[in-house]
């Protein structure tokens, strides 16, 4: 008896069934799909780390924020003649002079503060500050001696964070103690200053780097800082008396968080800081001329010369000050661990899980003659994005490393589990737990690495596609859709 033709409908049907090509088409769909929780994923990377940039923010608001040592500075009031629409007044100026060597020597406590899940370093930092002034004649200057007001000169001092004071602080000037009082007549009589902007977790997450500080752009923001200043008065009697030689000296207990920077306002600026961290980045315009790190501390000594900055010795206001900020320098106590950069770092392979575990199970269905809905891909894409998920909540909670093994070990083995039941077959369920621990192994070699990651991705890159060749190389894929 004569079979009826199949109907045109069902002929269709059959064809998109097993055709390999149409397959290939809804897992690559499947595929740029799943790229919209991942990317949702890094979204909820970069707001936990906010969330600890703000908690980081207020517990160096209270203890102190990033310290900036600006001085000190030996200024002069003089009185000055000013002609104003045909009136002639007079008006205050201040001429600032700068030391002619400076020496600090300090140490870091430092401290672990938490709020919440997030920890913050913060420290105490006890200076000790010293060295001389020698000023060259006033005629130099272009201030004459009878318009100094002598028995009003005193010295500056700046600081980034006042409330980051311990104790109390006095000068000793030529072997007398002058106490140091808040506030400046002016802005004008410290150069401009600022703290360095920390750069945020946030910032590091997105940009997939380490950096420690750059200069505020905002003037305002960024230099007023350094009108947040002390002064203690230090009488002279005459220009001669200013002339020789002063030393002075003064004992700095001061709070604050994450770096201590220092502006070289010497001739000749050192400095000399220790602390128990044993992560420390030397950072801003100069490095250590030498450095000692042993175990969990560290030691650094720091020479400038200055020639090597680009300000003068001396200002007088209102004419254009200084601007220190680019040659500042000093030290930030690093946390070397950054559990939001490198889950960051690891969303971004998520593509190559999800793209050679697709593989294993295309590869399965063709060769094995087995069905897989598209459904079955889209739940195991889902548990590999919710791989970083988990990770990233562990990460919170334990160190990296430990987080990374047991959120792995948990997305494997859940996948393991649901080949098992979908295959039936221990060879292809080998194969998909095999892949899966080789990817999250090799992704997990690349967050380790700094300067080698590209070239081991790349070459990882290069051996996947080569085995996935390999493997394909027999296959007749014109016979296979026929089938």
């Amino acid at each position: 008896m004569e079979q009826p033709t199949p109907p045109l409908l069902t002929r269709s049907a059959a064809w998109a069934r097993n055709s390999v090509t149409l397959k290939l088409l809804s897992v690559g769909l499947l595929l740029a799909l799943l790229l919209i929780p991942t990317s949702m994923v890094e979204s909820l990377i970069s707001e936990r780390a906010s969330n600890r940039d703000s908690a980081t923010e207020a517990i160096s608001a209270q203890w102190g924020g990033a310290q900036l040592v600006l001085g000190p500075v030996l200024v002069l009031p003089y009185t000055a003649l000013e002609t104003t629409d045909g009136h002639t007044s007079e008006v205050t100026r201040y001429l600032s002079l700068l030391p002619d060597t400076l020496s600090s020597t300090g140490t870091l406590a430092p401290e672990r503060r938490h709020r919440g899940i997030y920890e913050a370093v913060v420290y105490r930092a006890k200076l000790r500050v010293q060295g001389v002034f020698r000023a060259p004649p006033l005629a130099d200057l272009g201030v004459p001696a009878s318009a100094v007001r002598w028995p009003e000169a005193f010295v500056a001092l700046g600081i980034s964070d006042l409330k980051g004071i311990r104790s109390g602080l006095a000068l000793r000037w030529d072997g007398q103690t002058r106490p140091f009082e808040p506030g400046l007549p002016t802005v004008e009589v410290l150069p401009y200053g600022s703290a360095p902007t920390l750069s945020t977790q946030v910032s590091e997450v997105r940009q997939e780097r380490n950096s420690y500080s750059k200069v505020n752009d905002d003037d305002d923001a960024g230099r007023g800082d350094a009108a947040n200043g002390l002064q203690a008065l230090v009488p002279l009697a005459n220009e001669e008396a200013l002339t020789q030689r002063h030393t002075f000296a003064f004992d700095l207990d001061l709070n604050g968080s994450t770096g201590l920077l220092q502006a070289p306002l010497g001739r000749q600026t050192t400095l000399h800081l220790s602390a128990p961290w044993a992560d420390p980045s030397f950072i801003g315009a100069f490095l250590p001329t030498q450095r000692s790190l042993t175990g969990q501390a560290f030691s650094a000594d720091w020479k400038v010369f200055h020639l090597n900055r680009n300000y003068p010795q001396h200002w007088r206001s209102p004419e254009a000050r200084p601007d220190v900020d680019a040659s500042t320098f000093g030290v930030r106590l690093l946390v070397p661990v950054n559990e939001y950069l490198k889950t960051m770092r690891a969303a971004k392979y998520a593509l190559l899980p999800l793209a050679l575990t697709f593989l294993v199970f295309f590869f399965v269905e063709i060769l094995n003659r087995l069905r897989i809905h598209p459904f079955q891909y889209l739940l195991v894409g889902l548990a590999l994005v919710i791989f970083y998920v988990l990770l990233l909540a562990l990460s919170e909670q334990m160190p990296f490393d430990a987080a990374y093994g047991l959120a792995g070990l948990t997305i494997v083995g859940l996948v393991t589990a649901y080949a098992a039941a979908s295959f039936r077959q221990r060879q292809a369920t080998l194969a998909t737990a095999g892949v899966l621990a080789v990817v999250y192994g090799f992704v997990f070699v690349v967050l380790q690495l700094q300067d080698y990651a590209l070239l081991v991705g790349s070459l990882g890159l290069v051996v996947v596609l080569a085995v996935v060749m390999f493997l394909s190389r027999n296959i007749n894929w014109y016979s296979v859709a026929e089938e």
